[in-house]
């Protein structure tokens, strides 16, 4: 009996023991100040190429150079887009000449030369009646032929078929042109300016300069080469912004909202840390094991960020390990 009382004890004084122990512990573990994730700086790359086709001219970067926003990196030989901006700016001169010739009208010289005409046209005409009238008097008395009764009338109707063409003409001739053709001819200048512009437009992409801040990854073509506009020129990494692409399980997804400030840091020099802020929380999860999860695969659940830099340097690099600090409680 008394073997079995002290049995009883030693296992509860193992018990009590085990159970201070564990109090301990809890009592001992200080409570979360952040949250540590880990990414890597985004890699940003842009392949680069010319619109238009051609022979590749000039090249004025190497790989490792830095570049800036709007800077001319490449030419091609811009002879033949030249000669169609020249060939296209020869056609709308020629249609605005034209226009403007048919919304003026008629020129006063214009009307009094139809006019005048119209006057020669008429004196034809009295001149040619009198001729067949003298004839057909004649030939009443058979002082003449028929024949030359028959050239006088037809020579009377020539006059009169002129007369009434060169009436017309000069009626037209006061009118002016048609507003249909004004119209037409409108159109026409439009439709040459749309292929003056495009032609300009054709001529501006021989010339490739960088859509932002960079540094030159990769030059793929050189100088003499035939391109066209699926080839590439340069590969160039984008520097004008640096975020971070990171992750946070489900478990801490309440911790992070979008705005949040966060700190920065890198294994080459921990004690560099850069600010940034929360920029972006994916709204769907990410490296799902299967459809529907248990409780236990549910905490293995990600979710991507989006962290912007706010004062990043050369150390920063694209592809770069990098780990996160998010404050919490605050």
């Amino acid at each position: 009996m008394g073997r079995t009382w002290r049995k009883l004890a030693a296992a509860a004084i193992v018990i009590l023991a085990g159970g201070g122990v564990l109090a301990y512990r809890s009592w001992q573990t200080p409570a979360r100040t952040e949250l540590t994730l880990y990414g890597n700086i985004d890699i940003r790359q842009v392949d680069l190429a010319f619109e238009s086709a051609g022979r590749l001219a000039e090249l004025t970067k190497e790989e490792g150079d830095r570049v800036q926003a709007g800077e001319v990196l490449a030419r091609l030989d811009p002879s033949t887009y030249q000669d169609l901006v020249t060939l296209a700016e020869a056609r709308v001169e020629a249609q605005r000449a034209l226009v403007a010739k048919l919304v003026a009208g008629s020129r006063p010289e214009e009307i009094d030369r139809d006019r005048a005409q119209v006057e020669a046209d008429r004196a034809t005409v009295v001149d040619a009646q009198l001729i067949f009238d003298r004839r057909s008097e004649l030939l009443k008395t058979r002082s003449t032929t028929l024949q030359s009764v028959d050239d006088a009338r037809a020579a009377l109707d020539t006059a009169r078929a002129r007369l009434g063409v060169s009436e017309k003409v000069l009626a037209l001739t006061v009118l002016g042109p048609r507003q249909e053709d004004i119209d037409q001819a409108k159109a026409q200048l439009s439709a040459d300016e749309a292929t003056l512009s495009l032609a300009r437009r054709r001529l501006d992409d021989t010339v490739l300069a960088a859509p932002s801040d960079g540094v030159v990854l990769s030059r793929i073509r050189e100088a003499g080469s035939i391109v066209g506009p699926t080839n590439p020129i340069y590969t160039v990494t984008l520097t004008d912004k640096i975020w971070v692409r990171s992750y946070v399980p489900e478990p801490d997804l309440g911790n992070v909202k979008p705005g949040q400030t966060v700190t920065v840091t890198t294994d080459t020099d921990a004690t560099r840390a850069y600010e940034g802020w929360v920029g972006f929380i994916s709204p769907t999860a990410e490296f799902t094991p299967k459809t529907v999860e248990t409780p236990e695969l549910r905490t293995q659940l990600v979710y991507r960020l989006r962290i912007f830099i706010k004062t990043p340097d050369d150390r920063l690099r694209q592809g770069m390990p990098v780990t996160v600090h998010v404050p919490l409680g605050g």
